[in-house]
């Protein structure tokens, strides 16, 4: 039987087309985290940059980190230290990290078994939870809370149980928190210094956590990437200065935050050795290693700079003090901010028919200057809540002029 050339080609594209068709039904595609959209981090920034707008809404400095600190990286790269480096870490940064613990502290850890170098605290906290958490199991969040720690519980089949702050001063409900343990609880995610609010955990926070727990199996999983920033003689407290919390808890901690070099994604992660063979199970194949000319700049810095941590939490309350100075006389009411490079404001007073999301739209449109809301950091905010934060890690001219823009709202 003979077919023309025409016919032989229409079936061939028929084939293919029934070929295509069989994939595109074959192809189902579940998203394990379907309600995720475009960060708002992501959304404000864009618009700082489309308005031209003052942009003090995502947490990084526009001040330069020390020149000392850049030349060490600059250096480290020229002497080759480019390929990997261990998977655990640069052992003379482990070091130092366990250093500081002593000096501020006085707690000594193991670097070789208890000290983790990550790229970045949220890889850290993410294999945490990957290493401890399973399906079905509970994890004890309170909101507003940093936005990778449920859906790091969401991708290993748990549940994020949220916990709301008591505002203003954005303290623990303790009777809440009783209430909330059940024999599913596995992990409870703390964050003090607390990213938005600027609130920090006292001594007797820790103490009536501990009652709660420690009859109990459940891990704790403390962010402490602000621990350097406290203001007005407070104290930090870590969930690793109780021994009653050392063998069941994970401090996360950064060194972006601490060197203003957040593009640099370096962070630690601190637990005990039984705590720490389970992290590295899981952080091994989350991320081979951390980037290696970084980890002996800082490592060489903080050696021959101990004094830019020791003189941290004064550099960043002048900040925030000239930040608040600057709209003392402003409609904002201003909450307290014990930590981080974080300032809270009410803006009741100014425009209460907004919510949060569209007092900062109105702030950026019609006054060029960039905030975050705070309902963001909830899984369900308080209809009431009208609160924005600002980021005061900035210059000095940059508070200034956010002073000015905000005392005409």
């Amino acid at each position: 039987m003979k077919f023309s050339y025409l016919a032989i080609k229409n079936e061939l594209l028929n084939s293919y087309q029934y070929i295509q068709n069989i994939r595109l039904v074959m192809i189902e595609i579940h998203s394990k985290l379907p309600a995720q959209g475009v960060t708002i981090f992501s959304i404000m920034t864009a618009m700082a940059q489309r308005l031209n707008a003052l942009n003090l809404s995502q947490g990084f400095p526009d001040f330069p980190a020390p020149l000392d600190l850049l030349q060490a990286l600059s250096q480290a790269t020229l002497e080759g230290y480019n390929q990997y480096a261990p998977g655990d870490g640069l052992l003379s940064l482990r070091e130092e990290v366990a250093k500081l613990f002593i000096q501020r502290d006085q707690l000594q850890f193991n670097p070789m078994t208890e000290i983790t170098i990550t790229p970045g605290a949220t890889i850290g906290i993410f294999s945490a939870i990957q290493a401890i958490v399973h399906a079905g199991d509970e994890v004890i969040i309170f909101d507003p809370s940093y936005d990778s720690y449920a859906p790091s519980v969401q991708l290993v089949g748990g549940k994020a149980i949220h916990i709301a702050l008591n505002a203003p001063d954005f303290s623990v409900d303790w009777n809440q928190v009783k209430d909330a343990i059940t024999a599913k609880t596995r992990m409870i995610i703390v964050n003090t210094p607390h990213n938005p609010t600027g609130a920090i955990w006292s001594k007797q926070d820790w103490l009536n956590l501990i009652e709660l727990i420690e009859d109990k199996n459940i891990v704790v999983l403390s962010d402490e990437v602000y621990e350097n920033l406290i203001f007005d003689a407070k104290k930090h407290y870590s969930a690793l200065s109780f021994p009653e919390l050392r063998h069941r808890s994970f401090v996360v901690g950064s060194f972006g935050k601490t060197f203003h070099v957040t593009g640099w994604k370096t962070g630690y992660c601190i637990a005990s050795p039984e705590l720490m063979k389970v992290f590295r199970q899981v952080y091994q194949f989350a991320n081979f290693c951390g980037v290696t000319p970084v980890q002996i700049a800082l490592a060489q810095y903080m050696q021959q700079h101990p004094e830019h941590i020791s003189g941290l939490s004064n550099f960043y309350q002048q900040k925030r003090d000239l930040f608040i100075s600057g709209i003392q006389q402003s409609k904002f009411t201003l909450l307290p901010s014990s930590g981080t490079f974080f300032q809270n404001v009410d803006y009741s007073a100014i425009r209460p028919d907004l919510n949060d999301v569209d007092m900062c739209k109105f702030l950026a449109e019609k006054h060029k200057i960039v905030a975050i809301p705070v309902s963001v950091f909830y899984q369900k905010a308080p209809e009431s809540l009208r609160l924005i934060r600002f980021c005061f890690a900035k210059k000095d001219e940059t508070l200034i002029r956010a002073g000015q823009i905000l005392s005409q709202v």
